[in-house]
């Protein structure tokens, strides 16, 4: 699960030959909005996809386009699995790796509203960490520190020289992009109701699968979801064998709050419209995970980029906009919601380049002219 920093805003730094597809005859009359207001045909976005695609080996691909709270737009392409012709179709299931962390974070504000978690509590004192246990500056880590990334944590302990869990700076004095954060909070959460992680998996399916009618959106994979998983694919568009991937097998059956949910556009496509008409939560909690907590950087165009509370964010033009990207060996993703004109865009990918496409989707809606 090895994760890279998304946003457009930051390009200037982070720089099939058979495609199907689901849309009707009836589905060409819609009009679609683009990000700037800006009527846009489906033919023209099934075109640029298409393009894309061909140029990225992009085995499959699934989408969906919200306006004004609604899907307008639902597209899939390509193959769930290339080798067999099996087509991405409206059950196909991808993992959303780390825009598991955006879900992950309303999920922790409802521990947060019914007073069960203080977000500026020091997390030692809900759960110690053994781990971690040898430095004692990790006792001033919060909920708020992991959720924007600035507990000093790094990405993945796997990732570091010694294999072991390390603070890279003081808690809360700087920003570093960190899954054992996250992970170290789910922990957290599956201590306060003194369950297991399938314990957590049913209480976030209560708290907030089912409020928002989520049908098939997971942090532990079910008989559904593995059954109608897509196969992923590579850098060189190689099949990946999944069941043996390292990852996989490490978290098989864990609820990785970082990145391990599994869904689809239709059912995420719900969690956002949720989010962008603040459902389930309370205006307050809403204005909480908003908030501008981490700035990561400045653009060369005089853009400030923040970490919030489980999304990244911007000011400028783009201070109503949250956004996420997602890796995970073979599956990458992104999205993107305006959640003062309740409008986006998400999609999941088979492919290492969900979050290049994803990008170049966002200078594509944000066009004039076609």
């Amino acid at each position: 699960m090895k994760t890279t920093r998304y946003f457009k805003v930051l390009f200037t730094f982070i720089l099939m030959s058979t495609l199907t597809s689901c849309y009707s005859q009836n589905e060409k009359k819609l009009k679609i909005e683009n990000l700037k207001g800006v009527h846009i045909s489906p033919d023209s976005i099934n075109t640029f996809l298409k393009s894309k695609m061909d140029s990225l080996h992009i085995p499959g691909l699934s989408i969906a386009i919200i306006n004004d709270s609604k899907v307008v737009y639902h597209h899939m392409l390509g193959y769930a699995n290339l080798e067999k012709k099996i087509l991405v179709t409206n059950k196909t299931i991808f993992e959303g790796a780390s825009i598991s962390k955006s879900v992950f974070a309303c999920f922790v504000m409802t521990y947060v509203e019914e007073g069960k978690l203080d977000l500026d509590k020091p997390l030692y004192e809900y759960l110690p960490y053994k781990d971690i246990a040898y430095d004692e500056r990790y006792k001033k880590i919060t909920a708020r520190m992991i959720l924007s990334h600035r507990s000093g944590f790094p990405n993945w302990r796997e990732n570091e020289e010694d294999k072991k869990l390390i603070l890279k700076f003081d808690p809360g004095t700087n920003y570093e992009y960190s899954g054992e954060g996250y992970q170290y909070l789910a922990m957290v959460l599956k201590h306060l109701e003194g369950t297991d992680w399938n314990g957590l998996e049913a209480i976030f399916q209560k708290r907030i699968a089912k409020p928002l009618e989520l049908e098939h959106t997971t942090f532990i994979e079910d008989a559904y979801t593995t059954e109608h998983k897509a196969e992923p694919y590579d850098k060189e568009g190689k099949l990946i064998d999944w069941k043996n991937d390292y990852w996989y097998k490490k978290d098989k059956g864990k609820f990785v709050a970082p990145a391990s949910i599994r869904s689809e556009p239709l059912d995420f496509s719900k969690w956002m419209i949720g989010v962008m008409n603040k459902k389930v939560l309370s205006e307050d909690s809403y204005n909480e995970l908003f908030k501008h907590h981490s700035k990561i950087t400045t653009t060369s165009a005089g853009i400030n980029v923040y970490y919030s509370l489980g999304f990244i964010t911007a000011d400028s033009e783009y201070q109503n906009t949250y956004f996420h990207g997602g890796t995970n060996d073979g599956f990458t993703c992104w999205y993107l919601m305006d959640v003062s004109k309740k409008s986006g865009y998400v999609l999941f990918t088979n492919s290492m380049y969900g979050e290049k496409i994803g990008n170049a989707l966002w200078d594509y809606l944000e066009k004039e002219n076609y």
